[in-house]
């Protein structure tokens, strides 16, 4: 019985490290893009964006995708011009993932007046993701990613997997593994 104790803790302890570690960030490598701007107002705010932010010279345009959402309809990334956006990929059965939702929430209370965006793509079951968003109180978007979106983001080899987009659609960080609310905060407000 003792034994049977020991294995338990055990077991338990490396499930709760398991939620607070994750793997350091990743490089994109790629050659920019242009900036998009829609009009010369546009253009001369967003030259020196990618300068500002200490975006990286090698950053990767954002993958553009076009998923289905919780509602019937469609979330398209290209519609984020101008906006930073936090795209999550995760599933309703990953307990890190789940940890990261009540942060997300929050972020998106906060900021989503401020042209800040939360989409999570989901990597399940739509059934399953619309009850759980319903029963954990998401109120950011929320669509079902394929096959083809995990592969053109580099073949998310685990979730949750998190990449910040700055306003000109460049990836600017990478998050593989649970990170707390603060993380993502702090890249929200050097990006405004």
């Amino acid at each position: 019985m003792k034994e049977l104790k020991k294995l338990f803790l055990l077991a338990l302890t490396v499930l709760i490290a398991g939620l607070f570690i994750g793997c350091p960030e990743k490089k994109s490598n790629a050659n920019p893009a242009p900036a998009l701007a829609s009009n010369t107002q546009d253009a001369a705010m967003l030259t020196n964006y990618g300068t500002k932010t200490k975006r990286a010279a090698d950053a990767m345009k954002a993958p553009d995708f076009s998923l289905p959402d919780l509602q019937g309809g469609t979330i398209t990334l290209s519609n984020f011009k101008g906006k930073i956006v936090i795209l999550d990929f995760w599933a309703t059965w990953c307990p890190p993932c789940k940890a990261e939702i009540p942060g997300f929430i929050a972020l998106h209370n906060k900021y989503v007046k401020s042209g800040v965006i939360m989409i999570g793509a989901a990597v399940d079951d739509l059934n399953k993701v619309k009850s759980f968003a319903k029963n954990y109180g998401i109120n950011y978007s929320v669509c079902i990613a394929g096959q083809n979106t995990t592969t053109n983001y580099g073949g998310i080899r685990g979730i949750p997997t998190t990449f910040v987009i700055d306003k000109e659609g460049y990836i600017v960080r990478e998050y593989v593994g649970y990170r707390p609310e603060e993380t993502f905060e702090k890249d929200i407000l050097d990006l405004m």
